[in-house]
């Protein structure tokens, strides 16, 4: 029963004012101002599309405590676009972080509640991407997780990197899923996480069926009654299966 990934949901202390900067940051509009959720997106954005996935802001309460296993790499097209973007993205609230990357050629910056993302040097890979290059997952087995995102988000694999492998749309447009090797232990609940949906017409209990049959596990995140199913993929990261759409 097939599914697709149709927003990035982000926790948030403050969620209309981290949908500010990362509207700003990505010169995308406010879809939805809710209390419990704003939404931003592409400007003339029609939903769902695999030519962008939505960002999803929602209150949470409890503190960030550790640096994310998922995370935004943004997309720039020259040298000089890269330093016009980082200072732009500074000049909002971001700034600077060290998570041990070394000398590398990309910005490591936090947004204003300390979530990681990346600033690119142009990469070709990414030139039709959009602001947003890649939402890159850690992953203790990539190669193993991503046969498992490939049904989930409605993904194929998307060219060799032997550093990550690489997932996209089968459309060849929007942003690229990437599984990043990392051991680092998972030790608490994602901050963000994906969430996936069954077209028009499918049923979403045999869509949770058949993701449990791949692997999955139902999650308990405190979610109590809901309309959606909360999993969590094999490696334990959180996700939900919204209705059909």
């Amino acid at each position: 029963m097939p599914t697709r990934l149709v927003h990035l949901v982000v926790d948030a202390a403050d969620p209309a004012g981290l949908a500010r900067f990362w509207s700003a940051a990505l010169g995308w509009e406010v879809a939805l101002d809710e209390p419990d959720e704003t939404a931003i997106a592409p400007p003339g954005f029609s939903y769902p599309s695999p030519a962008a996935v939505p960002l999803m802001f929602v209150p949470v309460a409890d503190p960030k405590v550790v640096k994310n296993r998922v995370h935004l790499d943004l997309a720039t097209q020259s040298d000089a676009g890269q330093r016009a973007l980082v200072a732009r993205l500074l000049e909002l609230g971001a700034r600077p972080v060290d998570i041990g990357q070394g000398d590398v050629p990309w910005a490591v910056l936090a947004d204003p509640e300390g979530n990681e993302f990346c600033v690119l040097e142009p990469r070709p890979v990414y030139a039709d991407t959009g602001p947003v290059a890649a939402i890159v997952v850690d992953s203790f087995d990539p190669a193993s997780l991503a046969g498992f995102w490939q049904l989930a988000g409605g993904f194929v694999r998307a060219g060799n990197r032997a550093d990550l492998v690489a997932l996209r749309s089968p459309s060849g447009s929007g942003p690229y899923l990437e599984l990043l090797p990392s051991g680092d232990p998972r030790t608490v609940k994602n901050r963000l996480h994906l969430d996936v949906a069954p077209l028009t017409g499918e049923d979403r209990p045999a869509a949770v069926n058949a993701l449990l049959h791949a692997g999955a596990t139902l999650a308990d995140i405190g979610q109590g009654q809901v309309t959606w199913a909360v999993l969590a993929d094999p490696e334990g990261n959180e996700f939900c299966v919204l209705s059909p759409r």
